[in-house]
């Protein structure tokens, strides 16, 4: 029998072009980037064929190849993060990167707070810095196509080091301000030593108008007993196409909160590969989703249950209006050994108008038996009868959805420990709701 080819897209013609180009002008080892495109290159693009993008098809979506960007000037990057918006008002160790660029004098990298350490990446990767070994610890995420995609192209970002309990967050802002479509790929690694306790805020924005196309990554190793509160929000412009991971490895008797909260870009897929690798561990990863127009919102989330006695706890709520689709996969992996598992995995859509859509493919694949585990979707509309109740008591009938939208959203966002980043997700639920109505 033949082999089948499977032509290039013109989009893949476009990375190879550009990564032949780059690929000796990026810092770092060359060979392992070749490595990463290589192993993208065999699978292309994904689509619809391929499991894990079967609702999300970027063969289709990314038909063209934004070019890559360059770094701004003082006087660009000082704009662009004034202009920016979300959590701002958070008070946090910031640290900006502006169209994938680390932006070096907005942080005084010799006056961090006690326990924080910063390098540059692109420094790291030039003088092959030790902490360069940690990179890529999770398998489910180096496999991951869109992941390589980002190991090839990764231009800068930076790595922490976190000891001891860091009582400042520390804000993660990527904005993108160029007037006409770029594409970025940060990396950022973050250490979080044996009992150190940190909340970690990320912030996405773009300029609306422009096809900008981010791939970023956040990788955490937090190591036994330690505390992290990572709080993510999307807010790209409204024609971005934003690709994300997150790749986290946890340690023993450890708490790790997260939720990402997306209410901007065109087509956004957020990806999560989370490994527990030490005993009584204890995992939360929520998200809440508002999507309107023709807005596509992928939330894919894998969770590897690698050792016994570990708790996760997952809860996903989407918001549809108009027109717009969303896409939640999940899945919970518990190999042999991790006995005394307990992991459930939830998510809830509410479709505000019957043209809006949500694809819900919640899996479990468990290999030992003394565990407890469950997972579970619905999709619906808001409660009739209760936004009967809220009118006759005089309510206009936007106000009176508006707020069952936020008691649906709020259950994901309210563990959030730190109030500013918490009572700002609110105002993100609630701008959007404002922005409907």
């Amino acid at each position: 029998m033949a082999d089948v080819t499977l032509m290039k897209t013109p989009a893949e013609t476009a990375l190879a072009q550009a990564f032949e180009s780059a690929k000796t002008l990026l810092p770092g080892n060359v060979e392992s980037r070749s490595q990463a495109f290589e192993l993208f290159t065999q699978r292309g693009l994904p689509h619809r064929r391929v499991e894990e993008f079967k609702y999300t098809d970027l063969r289709a979506v990314l038909r063209d190849i934004a070019p890559f960007a360059s770094a701004p000037s003082a006087d660009e990057a000082k704009a662009a993060l004034q202009a920016a918006q979300a959590l701002a008002g958070v008070e946090a160790l910031q640290v900006p990167f502006v169209n994938g660029h680390f932006v070096r004098n907005a942080v005084d990298l010799g006056a961090l707070p006690e326990g924080v350490e910063i390098v540059p990446l692109a420094e790291a990767l030039a003088s092959g810095h030790d902490w360069l070994a940690r990179l890529s610890p999770v398998k489910w995420a180096s496999e991951n196509p869109v992941y390589q995609l980002n190991t090839s192209f990764m231009a800068d970002g930076v790595m922490i080091r976190i000891a001891g309990t860091v009582d400042t967050p520390i804000h993660l802002r990527f904005v993108t301000a160029a007037a006409s479509a770029v594409a970025t790929a940060t990396r950022i690694l973050v250490l979080v030593e044996e009992g150190a306790s940190v909340t970690l805020l990320e912030t996405h924005e773009s300029t609306d108008g422009a096809n900008h196309q981010p791939n970023d990554v956040v990788e955490i190793i937090a190591g036994d007993r330690t505390n992290v509160q990572h709080v993510r929000v999307n807010a790209e412009g409204d024609k971005a196409l934003a690709l994300s991971t997150l790749a986290l490895k946890v340690g023993g008797e450890a708490l790790f909160n997260s939720i990402n909260v997306v209410a901007g870009s065109a087509t956004s897929r957020h990806q999560v590969f989370a490994v527990l690798a030490g005993e009584n561990t204890n995992l939360r990863v929520n998200g809440a989703t508002m999507l309107k127009g023709s807005q596509h919102g992928d939330s894919t989330l894998v969770v590897e249950h690698a050792a016994p006695y570990c708790e996760s706890r997952e809860l996903f709520k989407t918001v549809i209006d108009n027109e717009a689709t969303g896409v939640f996969q999940g899945k919970i992996i518990v190999p042999h050994h991790a006995q005394k598992t307990d992991g459930r995995m939830m998510s809830a859509a509410l479709l505000l108008e019957e043209g809006g859509s949500m694809n819900n493919k919640p899996e479990l694949e468990i290999f030992a038996d003394d565990v407890q585990c469950a997972h579970g979707a619905t999709c619906g509309q808001l409660d009739e009868d209760l936004l009967f109740y809220l009118m006759a008591r005089g309510l206009p009938k936007k106000e009176a959805e508006s707020l069952l939208v936020q008691a649906f959203l709020g259950e994901a966002v309210e563990f959030v420990e730190n109030e500013g980043a918490r009572e700002a997700l609110i105002g993100t639920v609630e701008g959007w709701l404002k922005a409907r109505a």
